[in-house]
């Protein structure tokens, strides 16, 4: 009887208690959230796709108009993912960086975190799960200046079919890979040379448009399938596979910092990792889209460890070092992610004359600095109903006299 009793409790499913604590709404609620959040962000998607379809025959008129225009929907973007952030899914923010970057993260008096990055550079970081992009995009709206307008960011071509995202993300400039080298790099030249295009000021002065090309080496999130993939790839090349991170793939970055190089001065990496992920887990079975926006089980903190890397220090005239000198930052993540395991913080910010009260780590939360931002999306689009309605108008008023 008691063997019986045992092979039934063995059989039993075991609740795993998610680390961000128990479901903060009952089914109801969930359902209302669920609906509320589809509305909101088909509503936005829809009202900022529609601006750019207004502004699509800027292309044919005047190409810079059109770039900046196309700009000013990317930072509506980024402010709809900023405040469905805030409104359904809000989390803390835990900042903290080495010495490369002192001076250029601070706490402002309302509780907020401004970065001081500069407008082009080249951001790195691994890719622990898919929201990984949304964070890092909102430290672009936290920079100062707003830089929320000019993140670009390379994808898998698959995204680009998603009806309206899809089309959109074309319209940002996004950068579609196949994953095969001989089909991606002519596309990859292609779109870089419009990032290093330099413009004219009417004072004869040249300019480029500000740039944050956001890459994550590794090609993939962290998984179980990704994981595999590491620890094959690192086999067959003869290196360590790290433990917490994947093994970063060194072919497309190289690619992208040789075209650019010469007009940016930094690389920026961020160690990304997100309380409750423990080890030998993985983000995406744990934060998913459901319990994140729907359930209220986002991630309690979002952690980021900052580092700067100056262009003129990284090998770029020979790949087999460079592939080495990206892998030895990659193993230096991989401590950082073991501290973090081992102690729930990346290291601390170090004390210096740049970073004087701003050590240790600033926490912040995601959200926008005034709550009347989400409406931007829809202004243009308020603007030209409103010169609809008053042509209708005034056509309805001349047309008894004319006729």
């Amino acid at each position: 009887m008691a063997a019986e009793t045992g092979k039934l409790a063995a059989s039993v499913p075991v609740a795993v208690a998610h680390p961000s604590g128990r479901e903060k709404h009952g089914r109801l609620v969930q359902v209302f959230r669920a609906v509320s959040f589809a509305l909101y962000f088909v509503a936005c998607a829809i009202g900022i796709h529609g601006t750019q379809l207004i502004g699509a025959p800027l292309y044919w008129i005047n190409r810079e108009f059109y770039y900046a225009y196309m700009s000013l929907t990317k930072r509506s973007f980024g402010v709809m993912i900023t405040t469905m952030t805030q409104w359904w899914g809000p989390t803390t923010i835990r900042i903290s960086g080495d010495a490369s970057v002192a001076g250029q993260i601070r706490k402002t008096k309302d509780g907020l975190v401004e970065f001081s990055f500069p407008e082009r550079m080249i951001m790195i970081a691994n890719h622990q799960i898919y929201t990984d992009w949304l964070y890092l995009w909102w430290v672009g709206y936290a920079n100062a200046p707003k830089l929320h307008g000019s993140l670009y960011i390379i994808l898998k071509e698959s995204l680009k079919y998603i009806p309206i995202v899809g089309p959109g993300m074309m319209f940002y400039g996004f950068i579609f890979m196949s994953r095969k080298m001989a089909v991606d790099q002519p596309r990859l030249a292609h779109r870089l040379s419009k990032l290093k295009t330099k413009h004219t000021a009417p004072d004869g002065n040249k300019y480029l448009d500000p740039m944050w090309l956001l890459l994550f080496p590794e090609g993939t999130n962290a998984s179980a399938n990704g994981r595999k993939k590491s620890s094959a790839w690192a086999a067959k090349i003869g290196v360590k596979d790290p433990d917490h991170v994947l093994l970063p793939r060194s072919t497309g970055i190289y690619f992208c910092l040789n075209e650019l190089k010469g007009t940016l001065d930094y690389v920026y990496d961020c160690t990304v990792a997100y309380e409750g992920v423990g080890r030998g887990k993985f983000g995406e079975k744990i934060f998913t889209l459901s319990s994140t926006y729907i359930r209220g089980q986002p991630p309690k903190s979002v952690n980021f460890y900052w580092r700067r890397f100056r262009l003129a220090d990284i090998p770029l005239d020979n790949q087999e070092e460079f592939d080495v000198w990206l892998r030895e930052r990659w193993y230096e993540k991989d401590a950082f992610m073991e501290q973090y395991l081992a102690t729930g913080r990346f290291p601390e910010s170090p004390a210096s004359p740049l970073n004087k009260g701003q050590e240790g780590h600033l926490e912040t939360e995601v959200r926008t600095r005034y709550p009347w931002e989400i409406l931007q999306i829809f202004s243009v689009l308020g603007v030209i109903g409103l010169l609809v309605n008053i042509l209708l108008k005034t056509w309805n008023r001349l047309l008894p006299v004319f006729s």
